[in-house]
């Protein structure tokens, strides 16, 4: 049985596809300006500057909107514990470390566009943004003890980027904002980009170590958990998301899981020993279950959109005329 790969081992020789696929990165990655895609001209002071402070009514952006934007912006926000984990996980050094802080350097735009634009469009209330934003930094992350080493954080943020560009598109979408809509859209062509790359790294790791690729990527999709979970109020935010389709079970099904899937050759792969067999019968187990588990949702969706479009039109019909 081939022995496994240290940590170091691993590190060492996915190095120079780092380099490689790092050069890639830049070679296509395009400049942009956060402070292009903020509406300044809609800004006013505040009642600290003798202004006037955020009220309900300022807002231009649905319920869903706003806390599609809020759960998107703390994610982004929750940058430092993300930069010290995978630093932890990966390397500081060589082509390693020039990954992660580009990768860095590029998320940390993502924040800064989207609270200049909700903060000068008044699209949420700002206190309420900046208390939660120090609840969820002070926390940081807390991944599961068997989610260390490279591998398993490569797997791990794969799937994350690829899940994040979908939630970014679709807040996009339901912002009815073409200035929002074009903001999200450009930060989710950034979260495309660092995916491809890790994506990319993966891969190298299925040919250097394939029975250990294939276990933490087993691992990884059977425990994937999006960043905003633990957040205030995430479980019903995240309820609300799924209902309207910024990121539900099928998204996660057919457009990050299944595609990965495909890149990564993981069910056509003819290099695994028994052991890598078993997960990836694991891993081919649960995905049967997701797709039985996400016809069950989405009729379970249905049936809620249903009763509540029938309670809208029996409010509409009950309303009271008003006499003019």
């Amino acid at each position: 049985m081939a022995k496994d790969l240290t940590e170091i081992e691993l590190l060492t020789e996915l190095e120079p596809v780092v380099a490689d696929c790092t050069n890639q990165h830049l070679a296509i990655a395009k400049a942009w300006n956060p402070h292009d895609y903020v509406p300044w001209d809609q800004g006013r002071n505040f009642a600290a500057l003798g202004g006037t402070d955020w009220a309900e009514e300022q807002s231009q952006l649905s319920e869903v909107a706003k806390i599609a934007m809020i759960t998107n912006l703390l994610t982004e926000d929750n940058l430092p514990s993300y930069h010290r984990y995978i630093g932890e996980n990966f390397s500081v050094d060589g082509a390693w470390g020039t990954w992660v802080g580009r990768w860095t350097a590029e998320e940390n735009r993502h924040s800064i566009a989207m609270r200049d634009y909700l903060v000068v469009t008044r699209g949420v209330d700002p206190v309420a943004l900046e208390t939660a934003r120090m609840q969820v930094v002070n926390r940081g992350i807390h991944a599961p003890d068997e989610f260390g080493g490279v591998l398993i954080q490569l797997a791990y943020v794969t799937v994350q980027e690829v899940a994040t560009r979908i939630s970014h598109r679709q807040t996009g979408r339901v912002c009815d904002d073409p200035i929002a809509d074009a903001m999200l859209k450009r930060i989710a062509q950034d979260e495309n980009l660092h995916a491809v790359f890790y994506r990319n790294v993966t891969t190298a790791g299925f040919d250097l170590a394939p029975d250990q690729t294939i276990e933490a990527v087993t691992k990884v999709v059977k425990q994937f958990d999006m960043p905003s979970r633990g957040m205030p109020n995430w479980r019903r935010n995240g309820a609300l998301m799924v209902k309207h389709g910024i990121y539900d079970l099928r998204q996660h099904l057919d457009e990050v899981l299944t595609p990965l899937m495909r890149a990564w050759k993981v069910f056509e792969r003819n290099d695994l020993t028994a052991r890598g067999d078993r997960y990836r019968n694991e891993l081919g187990e649960y995905l049967d279950k997701l797709h039985a588990d996400v016809v069950k949702f989405e009729e379970r969706r249905a049936r809620i959109l249903e009763r509540t479009a029938a309670k809208a039109d029996r409010d509409a019909e009950t309303q009271v005329p008003v006499r003019v």
